[in-house]
């Protein structure tokens, strides 16, 4: 099995920043992409940053200039750098990986449970 831990999540004000991290551990062959969504209250889920297992990133228009999105494949981790961040910023933010496990053939998504970052203004 594969999960997703997410961390970094928390309160800050306008302007200030975080920085979000997430593991996958388990039975893990291998990662394909990997990347950030968020989730606001009443809203559908929406990409926020993804990055390819060669390293090249893509960014939603909202965050781009403002979130640095990377990875450390020796760890299994995925890593969201965010500045200059606003109140309409605040999510849940979830970790997604796509990932080959030792058991399938094929590469399956997996999320995490989701980490909050509110942004007060």
């Amino acid at each position: 099995q594969v999960q997703l831990v997410e961390s970094g999540g928390g309160l800050v004000q306008a302007g200030g920043s975080l920085r979000l991290s997430c593991a996958a551990s388990g039975s893990i062959f291998g990662i394909n992409h990997m990347g950030w969504y968020r989730q606001a209250p009443g809203k559908q889920r929406e990409l926020v940053a993804t990055i390819t297992s060669g390293g090249s990133p893509n960014y939603a228009d909202s965050v781009k200039g403002r979130f640095t999105i990377s990875r450390d494949d020796a760890k299994n981790s995925v890593y969201l750098e965010m500045n200059s961040l606003k109140p309409e910023d605040t999510s849940v933010y979830f970790c997604n990986a796509n990932v080959r496990s030792y058991y399938s053939g094929t590469y399956a998504d997996y999320w995490g449970q989701g980490t909050q970052v509110t942004v007060s203004s």
